[in-house]
């Protein structure tokens, strides 16, 4: 009988699984034919996302100039993708010198003007800048901006082409002049290009028997404060840690409230605040999207309340840890969250996790005698992975923070 259970067990999460992929069709096969994304041209002086460019939402802050005889030199690599013409008016190869991320963005963005406009290519007109040509703390010293242009050189294109780099992945896009667009990246080794969505280990929860944990101490079959979709608290099974990390150094926003609470989390992760009409309605927002004045939601010592946001800062700090219970909320700090980052709506992500939950719940029912298993490794896994390739190759890129999780390592 225990044999039959099991392979059931072994089914469910197949077609759960299967399922899932139907839905959102991303392999061979599967799904509805995707139509080619209509392009919208960027205006002139237009620049995407709409921050300032060394700002956390764009390409990050300046991290000094490199130069040929510094360490750092080794953070560089030259390009010589025969696809893409390179101005090199120096003649030093310098314009071919780029971090691997630039050079990732700009082979994207090459292929997408072949396929724009055939017979026509990419055109870098200035890289990495080793003679102080830029203005200073210009990313061009780092070998991570690059100016670009259409090999026949077309102004009309540029709006289009401006755009095209937007959807090949480049972390700010300026349609700065009318002889080019400039392109830049973060960088390789910044908390910036790591960030997903978390809070730092040292954020507290609540437990059913009314003590709090430490959120990197969570064990699977923890009972945590959360809230139900009509926004109700309730205690809810905490499952795994999508995403664990306890020695990278990352940026956090600190969301204080009028009452005294503070939560701390990363950029792209989604946070509950009331409507401007109806403060008691909720609706998740990244967390670099809430300003004071605002309303999130507070334990109060009884219920859920809403509270205005006093202010907002950013801090730094040793660890970060993404948890999901099976409600798909969690109250950290007392300020209640959504435990889903990256991707801006919450029902999506908690719909996409429901293999995960499924999984949970009949593990609980089968092996509800088994000890508590050894803490989970650090690492993202391997289930949040797929779900953040297929919503970047699914929803539009406006749907997913510029702050998104690094799938690959830099």
């Amino acid at each position: 009988m225990l044999l039959w259970t099991r392979i059931a067990l072994v089914a469910l999460i197949c077609v759960s699984l299967v399922s899932f992929g139907m839905g959102c069709g991303p392999g061979r096969g599967y799904g509805r034919r995707r139509h080619p994304k209509k392009l919208t041209p960027l205006a002139y002086k237009q620049f995407i996302p709409n921050v300032a460019e060394k700002t956390l939402g764009a390409s990050g802050r300046y991290e000094g100039k490199i130069t040929r005889n510094s360490e750092r030199f080794k953070e560089l690599t030259p390009n010589y993708n025969t696809d893409i013409i390179f101005k090199d008016e120096e003649k030093t190869g310098a314009d071919r010198m780029m971090t691997q991320r630039c050079k990732d963005k700009l082979n994207s963005l090459a292929i997408s003007v072949m396929n724009q406009w055939p017979g026509v290519k990419l055109r870098v007109t200035e890289g990495w800048d080793e003679d102080g040509h830029h203005s200073e703390e210009s990313l061009h010293y780092e070998g991570r901006a690059v100016d670009i242009t259409t090999s026949d050189r077309d102004k009309s294109k540029y709006g289009t082409l401006s755009r095209l780099a937007v959807e090949a992945g480049f972390d700010w896009v300026h349609y700065e002049s009318k002889a080019h667009i400039h392109c830049s990246v973060k960088a390789e080794n910044s908390v910036a290009a790591k960030s997903g969505g978390c809070f730092p280990g040292s954020s507290t929860v609540s437990l059913q028997d009314g003590t709090k944990k430490a959120v990197r101490d969570l064990q699977p079959g923890d009972r945590v404060r959360a809230a139900d979709s009509e926004g109700n608290p309730v205690y809810t099974d905490f499952i795994m840690f999508i995403d664990r990390d306890s020695s990278t150094r990352r940026t956090f926003y600190v969301i204080e409230t009028e009452t005294g609470q503070k939560i701390r989390l990363t950029a792209a992760h989604l946070i509950f605040t009331g409507s401007e009409r109806n403060s008691t309605r909720m609706s998740a927002v990244f967390a670099s999207q809430v300003r004071p004045g605002q309303q999130v939601f507070a334990w109060d010592g009884e219920r859920l309340a809403a509270v205005s946001v006093k202010r907002i800062y950013t801090q730094e700090h040793v660890g970060s840890f993404a948890p999901v219970t099976a409600q798909g909320t969690v109250m950290v700090d007392q300020v209640l969250a959504s435990c889903y980052a990256v991707i801006e709506d919450h029902q999506l992500a908690h719909w996409a996790l429901a293999p995960v939950r499924i999984t949970h719940r009949v593990s609980s029912l089968l092996f509800s005698s088994r000890p508590q298993g050894s803490a989970q490794k650090d690492g993202l896994h391997w289930y949040s992975k797929v779900l953040y390739q297929l919503g970047t190759w699914l929803l539009d890129s406006h749907s997913i923070h510029p702050l998104g999780m690094s799938v690959y390592p830099s």
